[in-house]
C-alpha cells in the first residue's frame, strides 16, 4: 500500500474474503461485540432476523433474498462494532443490498415504509390506505433514507462489491434427488436451509457443503429417538431411508471428492443449527425462530417493536417441535459418534486452488493484504499479535481503494 508525503493511503487493494473459519468468526464477533454478552448479541442477532423476515414478507421478497440479507446483516457486524449502529438501520441497509444481488430491486423508500408498518403496527392499523401504511414525516424518512444508504456502502464494502451470490436452496433439491431420498425429507433439510442463514453458516461453509448438511442433520433429527415411520406412508419404497443417508455421510468415501465436500464439515453444521434451536427452546420469547425447525413467514407485524436501535421480541406462530433436552442429548451422541471415528485428513486440503475457508491459493502468498486481517505473518486471520485485526480501512475514504474478488486475484 502507497503514502502520500502527508502520510495518507494514495492506493489500497483489498481482497474478498467470501469464507471464514469458525475461529476467525469466533475472534471478529468478539471484537465486535463490545459489552454484550455472548447470549445478549445472539438475542439481537435473532431479533434482526426476525425483522428482516417481516419486512421482506411484507414486501413479497422471494426466500432467497431474505436469506441473503441475513447473511449480509451476520457479515456486516463481523467487521463493524453493534454499538455504533441501529440494528434496524443494517437490516434494512441489508435488504437493500440482498435486493440488488437478486434482481428484486426495490427503492429505499419502499423498504423504509414497509418497515414501519412492522415497527409501528398500531399505527399502521389506524392508516386509511389498503396497504396500511403508516404516515411519516416526510425529514424523518428522508433521514432514515439517507442512514440506509450510507450502511449500504459499508456493505457493499463488506463484499467488495461482488455481486454474485449462490444460494444453499437449490443444491438441498439436487441432493435430495441424487440421493434418492423422500420429498419429505428433502422439504425438512429446505426448511433447515432456511433456519441456517440465521446462524454464521454461510459464512463459513459454501452452499453446496450448507445444503448437505441439512440434509445430513434433516435425517438426523427424523430418526433419533423418533419411532420408525410406515415406509408405506412416508417414504417411497425405492427411496434411501434417513438411516442409510447418515451412514452414507457419516463415513465418507467417494462422494467427498465427487462434491468437494468434507464429510467432517457436515457435523459442523448440524451442530451450529442445532445450537440455534438449543438457544430458541431456552429462551422461546428471545425472538428467535420458533418455527417448526424454519421460520415461518409472518403474515402480521409484530405486536409491539418501538422505535429504537434494538428491536423487541417478536414471536412467531408456531413452536419448536424439538425440545432442549432431547436436542442436547442428539449433541452428546454426535460427538460420542465423532470421538469413535478413526482421525482423517481434511478433504478440502486437496481440493485444486482452495484451503479451508475457500479462498484461491494465491491468497496466502499475497503480503498486501490487508482485506479484514492484518498483514501479520502472511497467514488469513491473524494479525501483527496473532489477533484478528478488524476492517482494517473499512469504511475510510481515503486514497484509492481497488476491491478484487474471482478472476481478479490472479
Amino acid at each position: 500500500m502507497a503514502e502520500s508525503r502527508i502520510g495518507i493511503p494514495v492506493s489500497t487493494v483489498k481482497l474478498h474474503k467470501p469464507y471464514f473459519t469458525p475461529q476467525q468468526v469466533q475472534d471478529l464477533c468478539e471484537k465486535t461485540r463490545g459489552k454484550l454478552s455472548i447470549s445478549q448479541e445472539e438475542k439481537t442477532r435473532q431479533h434482526a432476523c426476525t425483522f428482516i423476515e417481516a419486512v421482506g414478507a411484507k414486501i413479497g421478497f422471494p426466500r432467497k433474498t431474505i436469506a441473503t440479507a441475513q447473511s449480509l446483516y451476520h457479515r456486516f457486524h463481523l467487521f463493524f462494532p453493534r454499538k455504533d449502529f441501529g440494528t434496524y438501520d443494517v437490516c434494512l441497509a441489508a435488504l437493500y443490498v440482498s435486493t440488488k444481488m437478486h434482481d428484486t430491486l426495490k427503492k429505499p423508500k419502499d423498504i423504509l415504509t414497509a418497515s414501519y408498518a412492522v415497527r409501528f403496527p398500531e399505527k399502521a392499523l389506524k392508516s386509511k390506505t389498503l396497504v396500511r401504511e403508516v404516515d411519516v414525516d416526510p425529514q424523518a424518512l428522508e433521514s432514515d433514507r439517507q442512514r440506509l444508504l450510507a450502511i449500504e456502502r459499508l456493505i457493499l464494502e463488506t463484499i467488495c462489491f461482488n455481486f454474485l451470490s449462490k444460494m444453499a436452496f437449490p443444491f438441498v433439491i439436487k441432493f435430495g434427488r441424487y440421493f434418492n431420498v423422500s420429498k419429505l425429507l428433502t422439504k425438512f433439510a429446505w426448511r433447515l436451509a432456511v433456519d441456517a442463514y440465521r446462524t454464521h453458516v454461510p459464512l463459513m461453509y459454501p452452499p453446496h457443503t450448507v445444503a448437505l448438511g441439512c440434509l445430513y442433520l434433516a435425517a438426523l433429527l427424523t430418526t433419533f429417538e423418533q419411532p420408525p415411520p410406515p415406509t408405506s406412508q412416508t417414504f417411497q419404497q425405492e427411496a434411501m431411508t434417513p438411516l442409510q443417508l447418515i451412514s452414507l455421510l457419516t463415513q465418507g468415501g467417494e462422494w467427498e471428492e465427487q462434491f468437494t465436500i468434507d464429510a467432517n464439515h457436515l457435523e459442523q453444521i448440524a451442530h451450529e443449527i442445532i445450537d440455534l434451536f438449543v438457544q430458541v427452546g431456552q429462551s422461546p420469547a428471545s425472538g428467535a425462530p420458533s418455527a417448526n425447525t424454519s421460520p415461518s413467514t409472518p403474515s402480521s407485524p409484530p405486536r409491539h417493536l418501538s422505535h429504537s436501535s434494538q428491536p423487541h421480541p417478536q414471536h412467531l406462530t408456531t413452536s419448536l417441535p424439538f425440545k432442549s433436552d432431547q436436542l442436547m442429548r442428539l449433541k452428546i451422541a454426535m460427538r460420542d459418534r465423532e470421538a469413535e471415528r478413526p482421525p482423517r485428513a481434511s478433504l478440502t486440503a486437496f481440493v485444486p486452488g482452495h484451503n479451508r475457508t475457500g479462498l484461491s491459493s494465491n491468497y496466502h502468498n499475497n503480503n498486501n493484504n490487508n482485506w479484514g486481517y492484518g498483514q501479520g505473518n502472511g497467514q488469513p486471520g491473524e494479525g501483527p499479535g496473532g489477533e484478528p485485526a478488524i476492517s482494517e480501512g473499512l469504511g475510510r475514504n481515503e486514497g484509492t481503494v481497488r476491491f478484487l474478488f474471482g478472476a481478479d486475484w490472479d
